[in-house]
């Protein structure tokens, strides 16, 4: 088999990589599929604990990832049978195998994550504002 890295392929037995790697892509974008995956990478996390630990997500936008990644095969989704019900995802072999991916991403910010600008987090939803307003009132959403 031949690895081509142009946007053509001469043959049966050459794969066009350009296109496999937009698949690839394609299997990893959305707004936060990666922070998903890096924290699923971590240890096992429940629906609540990837809730708090992902800063601006909304409840139905998290969901609609974890469908994505758990319908592509990357993370799997376990429910316990008890009241309250306890959901709790985890990454699959196949998504374990983006590991030495992920270190090597880790690795690289280490060395140029400083020279990269600060840019102000605007992804998601604001967290609601409790310091008090100049009524004395607490800030509410209307």
């Amino acid at each position: 088999m031949v690895l081509s890295m142009e946007n053509q392929t001469n043959g049966d037995d050459q794969i066009n990589m350009h296109e496999e790697m937009r698949r690839a892509f394609a299997l990893l974008s959305g707004k936060w599929k990666l922070e998903i995956m890096w924290l699923l990478n971590q240890r096992i996390y429940r629906f609540g604990e990837l809730r708090k630990a992902i800063s601006g997500i909304t409840q139905h936008m998290l969901t609609a990832q974890l469908r994505e990644l758990e319908n592509d095969g990357l993370v799997s989704r376990t429910v316990f049978a008890q009241v309250p019900p306890r959901v709790e995802y985890e990454m699959t072999a196949k998504a374990r195998a983006l590991g030495p991916t992920m270190e090597a991403l880790a690795l690289w910010w280490s060395e140029y994550g400083k020279s990269v600008p600060v840019k102000p987090d605007s992804r998601g939803r604001k967290p609601k504002s409790t310091a008090p307003a100049a009524d004395g009132h607490a800030d509410r959403c209307p």
